[in-house]
């Protein structure tokens, strides 16, 4: 199953775990806690990437204390907090409202030093045009280069209407220079809530031809294929991404020549 639905629950919830039939080398779980609450956890055999959607936080991992706060996602960029692989961490909503954090975790074989990125560290930038421009945060990309293992994390914002990983590309084949082999999740928030979105998948050969209503909290699961993405009129639409590959660490989205022409 591709796309799973929306559930809330307070403390942790798995949403993708590590056997759960169509990707290999990521979790993903939301962690939800009310004030005054606390969530104790190990990463084990993961290096995890821990990203603020709301509230106030502060972690604690390895003798270090983090702290970060954020109103919403469409209220300002995020804070994210990396967890190295076998470690023991503590995440305590220290705030008045509801705590909301996003674990997105992968394999890890190294052990690398926790770190904290800041608002003002992650990478903002337009991309696309006409119809199909939209906000994207780098969050644990290029940044982290040396300091995490494979783990990939950012966020797109598409406005009402607007296309996003458009033109449509894929990354699951590995062509050096030329294509990544990168498993990835998304993961929608919406604008007002009750909006939706449109998510496709297929491939050249028809072998995969789908399409799914999204909405807030849902969760996309891409093992292969053009996945585009569209906002519904009226409707901001959200969505954290998470990437692993084996082979390395570089993103090479490559786009369907079909519709590569919108660039030009």
């Amino acid at each position: 199953m591709t796309l799973l639905r929306a559930a809330k629950q307070d403390g942790y919830r798995e949403i993708v775990g590590a056997d759960n039939g169509t990707l290999h080398l990521l979790t993903f779980g939301i962690l939800t806690l009310q004030p005054l609450t606390n969530y104790v956890g190990t990463t084990q055999g993961e290096e995890k990437v821990l990203t603020l959607l709301k509230g106030k936080v502060r972690v604690e991992v390895g003798g270090h204390v983090f702290e970060g706060e954020r109103d919403g996602v469409f209220a300002g960029r995020a804070t994210a907090f990396y967890l190295p692989a076998g470690a023991s961490f503590a995440v305590s909503n220290v705030g008045e409202a509801e705590l909301q954090m996003a674990l997105c975790g992968t394999p890890c074989d190294e052990v690398f030093e926790p770190f904290v990125v800041k608002p003002d560290e992650v990478w903002a930038r337009t991309v696309g045009k006409d119809n199909w421009q939209r906000d994207v945060h780098d969050i644990v990309v290029k940044n982290a280069e040396g300091r995490v293992h494979r783990i990939i994390v950012g966020e797109t914002f598409n406005a009402p209407g607007m296309w996003s990983s458009f033109p449509p590309h894929k990354h699951d084949n590995y062509i050096r220079e030329v294509e990544a082999n990168m498993e990835e999740v998304y993961f929608y928030q919406l604008n007002p809530e009750n909006g939706f979105g449109l998510q496709a998948q297929y491939t050249t050969d028809s072998s995969v031809d789908q399409a799914f209503r999204v909405q807030h909290g849902d969760t996309f699961l891409i093992n292969k294929g053009y996945h585009p993405v569209c906002a519904a009129g009226g409707y901001q639409l959200y969505y954290l991404w998470m990437m692993a590959g084996a082979q390395d660490r570089v993103m090479i989205p490559n786009d369907d020549p079909a519709h590569a022409w919108v660039k030009k």
